[in-house]
């Protein structure tokens, strides 16, 4: 992996780490290199009584 390439993946890293409270960020890895960044995010509701 080139030295741009890394900066660019910790930036989009960072910058998904940052709005993350809750959940995962997987990476996606073919042929040895990564190719797709994926986040999950968990959002808990408050508890309703009406439900």
């Amino acid at each position: 992996m080139k030295a741009d390439e890394k900066e660019e993946l910790i930036a989009h890293l960072e910058k998904m780490m940052e709005t993350l409270k809750f959940g995962s960020i997987t990476l996606v890895v073919q042929d040895g290199k990564i190719v797709q960044i994926e986040k999950n995010e968990k959002v808990r509701l408050k508890p309703n009584k009406h439900r």
